[in-house]
């Protein structure tokens, strides 16, 4: 229902967003071109030969040429390496082996290519600093959606400098900059790692051990990078329905630290209908019970619905959603009727996986809530009745099944009895 939901409110945002063409009065302006920066792990681990009988190395590079070949025409692309040059010991010098290989822009295929033929497998894994430094190549204010795809086979071996936290304070900084990661080792710690730096900018991690995979995962990425996309805007909830932002139909991003309440408030006319999801995703290590509530309620504290849900065990993202029709009703003055304030709240129960998790509370976990105001159903028997919605003729049908099926049991039963005593 969530997923139907969310669905519908996705499809129902204004056509103006920044991710997609806008119309002035000069003609048409073009959506800004998506960038993508490809991030190469080239430690020396990648000479490792377990990928359909070839080296790490050696399909990565001819996956890396596979995407050149067919990245489309709109995308800018970049390539990033990281443990390319400093085959040595020295830590201080190995944590800082990044660079960029090819600039992000339009694609020389035969010069890209070239670029990706000098690699070979050398030294550390600064996935931090790559990230850092990709994240700077990306980097500008024209609106275009970005994207990072790190493909590495080990650990960070660079701390204290926590990929994790990296890929959490790219994503506070409130860009649109998405990180997927391809694993090419099925290590749990490696799956650990690799999992939490996507998932703290809403991006994929998978694990690939096969060449034609890992080419066309590649392919994917890139191509995905190149749809269009509904920015979402930024906002900050308040601590309290009466201080709470003002937003309008449309999606939003918002951080909410453990243990807190996010507040927001829409304004819904008579007869519109209210239409509302959060997600909130898992970005760090967390106790494995949780929730999320999202609750509609009066400017006075009266609580009109609630969507909720809750689970156990490892999680992406948690989502739930709520429907609220606000009733016709007569204005004294026979205007316009003014519109009715519903103040939104989100809350999650999530805590901290440990106490060192929970000292690294910020920044808050990633929300995002879709917000939509549409007309309101003409058939009464759309809207919610008693809290059930049309499910509850099922409940009736049960409790005149449960009294009808008590009756025959007690006629049968004393029906029974009087057979015994005539017997």
């Amino acid at each position: 229902m969530v997923a139907a939901l969310t669905t519908v409110l996705a499809g129902a945002l204004p056509a103006a967003s920044t991710a997609t063409a806008a119309t002035t009065a000069d003609g048409p302006t073009a959506r800004p071109a998506p960038k993508v920066e490809l991030v190469l792990d080239v430690s020396g681990s990648m000479k490792a030969r377990d990928i359909d009988g070839q080296s790490r190395m050696s399909a990565a590079k001819q996956a890396f040429n596979d995407v050149i070949d067919a990245v489309p025409e709109e995308v800018e692309l970049g390539i990033r390496t990281l443990g390319a040059d400093y085959p040595g010991e020295d830590k201080a010098r190995g944590c800082k082996d990044t660079r960029q290989l090819y600039p992000v822009g339009p694609i020389d295929r035969t010069e890209a290519k070239a670029a990706v033929a000098t690699l070979s497998p050398t030294g550390w894994t600064p996935i931090g600093p790559a990230l850092l430094g990709a994240a700077e190549d990306l980097d500008g204010d024209d609106g275009g959606s970005r994207r990072i795809v790190l493909i590495s086979d080990g650990e960070d071996t660079c701390g204290p400098l926590d990929p994790c936290e990296v890929a959490r304070e790219i994503a506070a900084k409130g860009v649109d900059l998405v990180i997927d990661t391809l694993g090419l080792v099925p290590n749990a710690k490696i799956r650990q790692q690799l999992s939490c730096i996507s998932d703290a900018t809403g991006g994929t991690y998978t694990a690939v051990q096969h060449k034609d995979d890992l080419s066309d995962k590649v392919k994917q990425l890139v191509d995905r990078a190149a749809d269009p996309v509904v920015t979402p805007v930024p906002v900050e909830g308040a601590a309290a329905c009466a201080e709470a932002p003002k937003i309008e139909p449309g999606l939003y991003t918002d951080r909410q630290p453990l243990g807190t309440h996010r507040w927001y408030r829409v304004d819904v006319l008579p007869g519109q209908e209210l239409r509302a999801s959060v997600s909130v995703a898992a970005d760090r290590p967390l106790a494995d019970d949780y929730g999320v509530l999202l609750r509609a309620v009066t400017a006075h504290g009266r609580e009109l619905v609630r969507g909720s849900e809750a689970g156990s065990g490892r999680t992406d993202v948690i989502s739930s959603g709520l429907r609220h029709p606000e009733r016709e009703r007569p204005d004294a003055d026979g205007g316009e009727p003014a519109a009715t304030p519903v103040c939104l709240e989100v809350s999650n129960s999530f805590a901290a996986a440990s106490a060192k998790a929970a000292d690294a509370s910020a920044p808050g976990m990633p929300l995002e809530l879709t917000v939509d105001v549409v007309d309101g159903p003409d058939d009464a028997s759309d809207t919610a009745a008693f809290g059930l919605g049309r499910g509850w003729w099922l409940l009736g049908v049960l409790v005149l099944a449960g009294f009808l099926g008590g009756l025959i049991f007690g006629w049968l039963s004393r029906w029974r009895f009087a057979v015994w005593r005539t017997h």
